[in-house]
């Protein structure tokens, strides 16, 4: 393969699999020509798959690398560890940890791909539990959140760590100097929250420059900050309340439109700005989260992605490989205890 960024690639993963995957890896190579990609699964049906997609201009760039099993949507996280050793996801990850890819990027499991990224590639020094972390539309751009699901319980310290792991994130993804971080509360005033949150708003205050208080729900897509932290219960249930919302109003401007032959009128006139709409919070378009914390690079696909998603998150897999987002929160949390220190 020839030089340049190399990403692998669970071609198995997802709820299609090598029909989405193949064709999101030769989207990804003709938008990144110094990228290399490796998808990792059943060789003969990759190939099949590579074949009817006439990939040969990218044969330099893109190989198969055979994995004999495959983990299930539905499979157990402990079944996934202990009995695919050859599943399509381990052996992605263990190519990561072997230097051979970058970055992983998988649609699969989501609790098997924890699991297993962090017992092959196992944690960053001073990092104590990964955290999921993707970007919501805001009003102003978009907005990192974390955790969305990793941890369910948390302590102040382990919020502190997801602070300083989205800030680090937001200056190298978003090229923001002081990202303005914000702690995930039930109101802004300190009286507010409970123990855990206000024992990780103190570290905040007294150790992170750039920790700008209290946040509230409606402040995830008001744009008021750069960075939200919440534990993984609060930010699972947020972003899946989130995903049910934006499906209601969908689905109630399309009952309006379709009332009457006036209402079909009106939506034909309001066409370009529907589609303007519907462009500007295509879940699509925000596809891959980083598993943050790891002593590799893995993102995770939005399991019913199509290739559009697939793409987008092997772009953000890409483009946390160019900032080395691994070795800047190393080196961030090797400050922060350098000033404790002192």
């Amino acid at each position: 393969m020839s030089a340049g960024v190399t990403i692998a690639l669970d071609a198995m993963g997802g709820d299609s699999g090598s029909v989405v995957v193949v064709p999101a890896a030769l989207k990804a190579l003709n938008e990144h020509p110094d990228v290399n990609i490796i998808l990792v699964g059943d060789e003969t049906e990759l190939t099949r798959e590579l074949e009817a997609a006439g990939a040969g201009k990218h044969s330099s760039r893109l190989k198969i690398h055979h994995a004999s099993q495959k983990v299930e949507m539905d499979e157990l996280p402990s079944s996934a560890l202990r009995n695919k050793k050859d599943s399509s996801m381990r052996v992605a990850l263990n190519l990561v940890k072997q230097g051979e890819a970058a970055a992983c990027v998988s649609a699969g499991n989501t609790g098997a791909l924890m699991a297993t990224s962090r017992f092959v590639l196992k944690m960053l020094p001073g990092i104590d539990r990964p955290a999921i972390c993707t970007s919501l539309p805001s009003i102003a751009s978009h907005t990192l959140m974390l955790d969305l699901g990793a941890n369910v319980d948390c302590n102040a310290e382990h919020l502190f760590q997801f602070a300083l792991m989205g800030s680090v994130l937001s200056e190298a993804v978003d090229g923001k100097s002081r990202p303005r971080v914000g702690l995930l509360n039930i109101g802004e005033e300190e009286i507010k929250g409970n123990e855990q949150v206000k024992e990780a708003a103190q570290l905040l205050s007294e150790n992170m420059p750039n920790y700008a208080g209290y946040a509230e729900g409606d402040d995830i897509y008001m744009g008021t900050f750069d960075v939200i932290v919440c534990d993984g219960f609060v930010g699972n249930v947020s972003l899946k309340t989130s995903e049910g919302v934006a499906k209601m109003v969908a689905a109630f401007i399309k009952q309006e439109f379709t009332r009457n032959i006036l209402t079909k009128l009106a939506a034909l006139v309001a066409m370009p700005v529907l589609k303007a709409f519907r462009h500007r919070i295509d879940p699509r378009r925000y596809n891959g989260a980083s598993l943050l914390g790891l002593r590799g690079i893995v993102i995770k696909s939005h399991g019913g992605a199509d290739t559009l998603a697939f793409a987008n998150a092997v772009k953000v897999a890409i483009l946390q490989v160019r900032e080395d987002v691994p070795q800047r929160i190393t080196a961030q949390l090797q400050g922060y205890k350098e000033s404790m220190q002192t």
